[in-house]
Protein backbone atom coordinates (compact mmCIF):
# COMPACT_ATOMS: atom_id res chain seq x y z
CA UNK A 1 0.00 0.00 0.00
CA UNK A 2 1.50 3.33 -1.62
CA UNK A 3 0.59 6.23 0.59
CA UNK A 4 1.17 10.30 0.11
CA UNK A 5 1.67 11.10 3.93
CA UNK A 6 2.48 9.13 7.29
CA UNK A 7 -0.69 6.74 7.90
CA UNK A 8 -2.20 7.46 11.67
CA UNK A 9 -1.99 4.66 14.64
CA UNK A 10 -5.66 3.93 13.69
CA UNK A 11 -4.81 3.31 10.37
CA UNK A 12 -1.86 0.86 11.00
CA UNK A 13 -3.82 -1.24 13.68
CA UNK A 14 -6.37 -1.55 11.00
CA UNK A 15 -3.92 -2.74 8.61
CA UNK A 16 -2.80 -5.43 10.51
CA UNK A 17 -6.02 -6.48 11.97
CA UNK A 18 -6.71 -7.20 8.17
CA UNK A 19 -3.51 -8.98 7.74
CA UNK A 20 -4.01 -11.68 9.98
CA UNK A 21 -6.69 -12.96 7.16
CA UNK A 22 -4.74 -12.71 4.20
CA UNK A 23 -2.34 -15.27 2.19
CA UNK A 24 1.12 -15.22 1.54
CA UNK A 25 1.93 -13.88 -2.20
CA UNK A 26 4.12 -16.70 -3.24
CA UNK A 27 3.94 -20.14 -3.09
CA UNK A 28 7.39 -21.29 -1.83
CA UNK A 29 6.33 -20.90 1.91
CA UNK A 30 9.59 -22.10 3.70
CA UNK A 31 12.49 -21.94 1.26
CA UNK A 32 14.62 -19.65 3.53
CA UNK A 33 15.18 -22.29 6.33
CA UNK A 34 17.20 -24.67 4.17
CA UNK A 35 18.92 -21.34 2.18
CA UNK A 36 17.14 -21.81 -0.77
CA UNK A 37 16.61 -19.85 -3.54
CA UNK A 38 13.58 -20.28 -5.57
CA UNK A 39 13.76 -19.83 -10.01
CA UNK A 40 12.76 -16.35 -10.57
CA UNK A 41 13.79 -14.66 -7.41
CA UNK A 42 16.54 -12.19 -6.83
CA UNK A 43 18.75 -13.27 -3.50
CA UNK A 44 20.31 -11.31 -0.63
CA UNK A 45 22.77 -12.82 1.93
CA UNK A 46 24.97 -10.77 4.25
CA UNK A 47 26.54 -11.66 7.39
CA UNK A 48 27.99 -10.06 9.92
CA UNK A 49 30.29 -10.51 13.03
CA UNK A 50 28.40 -8.18 15.79
CA UNK A 51 30.30 -9.54 18.92
CA UNK A 52 31.37 -12.40 21.09
CA UNK A 53 30.24 -14.67 24.18
CA UNK A 54 27.17 -15.40 26.08
CA UNK A 55 26.50 -12.37 26.94
CA UNK A 56 26.31 -10.59 23.44
CA UNK A 57 24.25 -13.34 21.93
CA UNK A 58 21.28 -12.89 23.90
CA UNK A 59 21.38 -9.25 23.60
CA UNK A 60 20.81 -10.01 19.75
CA UNK A 61 18.22 -12.33 20.74
CA UNK A 62 16.51 -10.03 22.67
CA UNK A 63 16.65 -7.57 19.72
CA UNK A 64 15.47 -9.86 17.23
CA UNK A 65 12.65 -10.42 19.88
CA UNK A 66 11.73 -7.13 19.98
CA UNK A 67 12.17 -6.10 16.16
CA UNK A 68 15.01 -3.42 16.67
CA UNK A 69 16.79 -5.02 13.40
CA UNK A 70 13.66 -3.61 11.36
CA UNK A 71 13.79 0.28 13.11
CA UNK A 72 16.10 1.54 11.03
CA UNK A 73 15.30 5.43 11.17
CA UNK A 74 12.90 4.85 7.34
CA UNK A 75 11.63 1.81 8.70
CA UNK A 76 9.59 1.12 11.50
CA UNK A 77 7.45 -2.70 12.61
CA UNK A 78 4.37 -2.16 14.24
CA UNK A 79 3.54 -5.93 15.78
CA UNK A 80 1.21 -7.43 18.31
CA UNK A 81 3.07 -7.30 22.12
CA UNK A 82 3.25 -11.23 21.99
CA UNK A 83 6.21 -13.80 21.48
CA UNK A 84 7.17 -14.02 17.80
CA UNK A 85 5.69 -17.58 16.78
CA UNK A 86 4.77 -18.57 13.07
CA UNK A 87 1.41 -16.99 11.86
CA UNK A 88 2.22 -13.79 14.08
CA UNK A 89 1.47 -10.74 11.19
CA UNK A 90 3.58 -7.63 11.12
CA UNK A 91 3.22 -4.19 8.97
CA UNK A 92 6.18 -2.79 7.63
CA UNK A 93 5.89 1.48 7.40
CA UNK A 94 8.64 2.42 4.51
CA UNK A 95 9.63 6.28 4.42
CA UNK A 96 10.92 6.25 0.40
CA UNK A 97 11.95 9.82 0.06
CA UNK A 98 9.06 11.98 0.51
CA UNK A 99 6.24 9.05 0.08
CA UNK A 100 5.18 5.88 2.23
CA UNK A 101 4.18 2.27 2.10
CA UNK A 102 3.14 0.47 4.56
CA UNK A 103 3.79 -3.77 3.71
CA UNK A 104 2.31 -6.63 5.57
CA UNK A 105 3.93 -9.95 6.16
CA UNK A 106 3.74 -12.90 8.58
CA UNK A 107 5.99 -15.40 10.47
CA UNK A 108 6.99 -18.42 8.52
CA UNK A 109 8.81 -20.49 11.01
CA UNK A 110 10.87 -19.83 13.97
CA UNK A 111 14.80 -21.06 15.07
CA UNK A 112 16.05 -21.96 18.09
CA UNK A 113 18.95 -24.89 16.90
CA UNK A 114 22.00 -26.30 17.91
CA UNK A 115 24.21 -27.86 15.40
CA UNK A 116 27.63 -28.83 16.81
CA UNK A 117 29.25 -25.63 18.27
CA UNK A 118 26.76 -23.24 17.08
CA UNK A 119 23.63 -22.44 18.44
CA UNK A 120 21.46 -20.85 16.46
CA UNK A 121 18.03 -18.39 17.24
CA UNK A 122 15.84 -16.59 14.61
CA UNK A 123 12.94 -16.31 12.65
CA UNK A 124 11.61 -15.57 8.83
CA UNK A 125 8.20 -13.75 7.69
CA UNK A 126 6.78 -13.60 3.92
CA UNK A 127 5.17 -11.19 2.05
CA UNK A 128 1.36 -11.11 2.11
CA UNK A 129 -0.71 -9.94 -0.46
CA UNK A 130 -0.33 -6.00 1.12
CA UNK A 131 2.98 -6.10 0.08
CA UNK A 132 4.74 -4.35 -2.60
CA UNK A 133 7.54 -6.74 -3.02
CA UNK A 134 7.44 -10.65 -3.11
CA UNK A 135 9.38 -13.36 -1.21
CA UNK A 136 10.57 -14.49 2.32
CA UNK A 137 13.57 -13.11 4.44
CA UNK A 138 15.00 -14.74 7.22
CA UNK A 139 16.76 -13.06 10.20
CA UNK A 140 18.88 -14.85 12.35
CA UNK A 141 21.75 -14.92 15.53
CA UNK A 142 24.39 -17.75 15.76
CA UNK A 143 27.02 -18.19 18.60
CA UNK A 144 29.93 -20.08 17.22
CA UNK A 145 31.00 -21.88 20.87
CA UNK A 146 34.66 -22.71 19.13
CA UNK A 147 35.51 -19.44 18.68
CA UNK A 148 33.05 -17.36 20.78
CA UNK A 149 32.08 -15.58 17.72
CA UNK A 150 28.66 -13.97 17.51
CA UNK A 151 27.02 -13.11 13.98
CA UNK A 152 23.65 -11.55 12.74
CA UNK A 153 22.79 -13.52 9.19
CA UNK A 154 20.28 -11.75 6.64
CA UNK A 155 18.87 -13.90 3.85
CA UNK A 156 15.92 -12.99 1.42
CA UNK A 157 14.50 -14.30 -1.77
CA UNK A 158 12.37 -11.55 -3.49
CA UNK A 159 10.96 -9.88 -6.39
CA UNK A 160 8.84 -7.18 -7.28
CA UNK A 161 4.70 -7.31 -6.80
CA UNK A 162 3.16 -4.09 -6.92
CA UNK A 163 3.58 -1.85 -10.53
CA UNK A 164 4.84 0.87 -8.97
CA UNK A 165 8.01 -1.29 -7.30
CA UNK A 166 8.53 -3.23 -10.58
CA UNK A 167 8.39 0.54 -12.40
CA UNK A 168 11.29 1.20 -9.92
CA UNK A 169 13.04 -1.54 -9.83
CA UNK A 170 16.70 -0.11 -9.84
CA UNK A 171 15.21 2.17 -6.90
CA UNK A 172 14.33 -0.59 -4.91
CA UNK A 173 17.08 -2.68 -5.14
CA UNK A 174 19.32 0.04 -3.72
CA UNK A 175 16.55 0.41 -0.59
CA UNK A 176 16.84 -3.07 -0.12
CA UNK A 177 20.85 -2.95 -0.17
CA UNK A 178 20.40 0.40 2.25
CA UNK A 179 17.80 -1.69 4.58
CA UNK A 180 20.46 -5.03 4.81
CA UNK A 181 23.51 -1.80 5.51
CA UNK A 182 21.37 -0.15 8.12
CA UNK A 183 19.87 -3.42 9.72
CA UNK A 184 22.99 -4.87 10.21
CA UNK A 185 24.56 -1.81 11.81
CA UNK A 186 21.53 -1.98 14.11
CA UNK A 187 22.03 -5.32 15.47
CA UNK A 188 25.56 -4.47 16.10
CA UNK A 189 24.46 -1.69 18.39
CA UNK A 190 22.43 -4.06 20.05
CA UNK A 191 24.96 -6.67 20.83
CA UNK A 192 27.33 -4.33 22.43
CA UNK A 193 27.91 -3.07 26.18
CA UNK A 194 26.87 0.27 24.74
CA UNK A 195 23.42 -0.94 23.01
CA UNK A 196 22.56 -3.91 25.67
CA UNK A 197 22.93 -1.18 28.82
CA UNK A 198 19.32 -1.48 29.45
CA UNK A 199 18.67 -4.91 28.65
Amino acid sequence: MFLLRRPGRAHIDEFIRACRRDTFSYSEVGATREGVVPAGYVSDHTRTRIGAGAVAFGRACRALARWEMLSTGWVEPFYPPSPIEPGTAVGILVNHLGFWSLNSSRVVYTLDERTGATHCRGFAYGTLSEHAECGEERFSVEWNHDDDAVWYDLFSFSRPRHPLARLGYPITRRLQKRFARDSHAVMSRASSLAGGANS
